[in-house]
């Protein structure tokens, strides 16, 4: 059935050409992206330099500039738009898309004047249509090249949800299905802090053991703030938790590490976000955070050290030496 689909991926940034590209194995996918260029570049050269350099994009995909065109014909809607632009563009989807249709979100970002999660956002732009994230432990550049990943599609629908998988599952991109949509986005979410927080450590020269205990003890602030939000503590486990958590703390290709690793070395944040071109979402994300630890009443010490850090009240190496002059007591316990 899947063949016959028509699929329009909103967002021509890494994610969303990546998760495009897969797409176009199982359906008809349009990719929309504002910048004329890009378009035009994936259409002709099946390349998106910018974002992907080295990757070939399937003729398959179709890139255009018209969102209409990406979204009017279309049985799936993914969104793979930055959190902050998430809601303005679903405000255009809205003026097209048909009845029904299912939205997916690829973002892993909150609103910061809502603190919304973006399915959130789908329920209230879009009310009628489903809605559900697409998330886990996904690299771009290492799926493009064709590197075995998994991740998790998660909706409320069972039987939505089981027919959305098959757009996504392919080869050796291997999709599971979690009806927890809560804990999924939360743990996509939040773990953006905690790659902050773990290359500032990385840019301060601090072993392996500490990016480990940084890691742990970032899952179980996660975790608890996931389960306080209405989240199972299950999911936080999986791939939408520590698996996630794993590859965006390790990895150079991660942009919130990279942040971290950037201030760690003794950069302000201004610096380091003038010269990014793409989105490091846990940077936007971290005062949302924040003001959802506090709403709440979920201690997050880690957390809160990378959002003073982020606003200038801290610097990296003062940050990590306040956790590690923190009181100690049981694991299970906050701290």
């Amino acid at each position: 059935m899947n063949h016959t689909l028509k699929v329009g991926v909103l967002g021509g940034g890494s994610w969303g050409t990546t998760v495009a590209a897969l797409v176009a194995r199982n359906a008809s996918t349009h990719l929309w992206a504002r910048d004329p260029e890009t378009v035009l570049e994936i259409n002709a050269q099946h390349t998106n330099e910018r974002y992907l350099p080295g990757a070939k994009i399937p003729v398959k995909v179709i890139a255009t500039n018209d969102i209409e065109a990406a979204v009017a014909p279309m049985d799936v809607i993914v969104m793979g738009v930055p959190s902050q632009n998430f809601r303005a563009v679903l405000e255009e989807v809205k003026q097209y898309i048909r009845p029904w249709v299912p939205v997916i979100s690829l973002t892993k970002g909150l609103e910061l004047t809502t603190g919304m999660r973006m399915t959130e956002i789908i329920n209230a732009v879009l009310p009628g249509h489903p809605a559900g994230v697409l998330t886990g432990p996904n690299l771009a550049r290492e799926i493009m090249s064709g590197y075995a990943a998994a991740s998790v599609i998660a909706m409320t629908d069972q039987i939505i949800m089981k027919e959305v998988q098959k757009v996504f599952h392919c080869g050796l991109f291997r999709v599971y299905t979690n009806h927890d949509v809560i804990g999924c986005e939360v743990g996509g979410v939040l773990k953006n802090i905690i790659a902050i927080a773990a290359g500032m450590g990385d840019g301060q020269g601090a072993g392996e053991n500490t990016r480990s205990a940084v890691i742990t003890r970032g899952l179980a602030e996660i975790t608890r703030l996931g389960v306080a939000m209405g989240g199972e503590a299950q999911t936080f486990a999986g791939l939408t938790g520590m698996g996630d958590l794993v590859a965006t703390c390790t990895s150079p290709q991660s942009r919130n590490r990279s942040v971290g690793f950037e201030l760690g070395q003794g950069r302000s944040i201004e610096e380091i976000t003038n010269k990014m071109f793409m989105v490091a979402e846990g940077v936007k994300s971290a005062p949302a955070v924040i003001e959802l630890a506090d709403r709440y009443g979920v201690e997050m010490p880690i957390a809160r050290e990378v959002y003073e850090v982020l606003r200038g009240e801290s610097n990296a190496n003062t940050a990590f030496r306040g956790l590690l002059r923190a009181d100690i007591g049981a694991e299970s316990e906050p701290g």
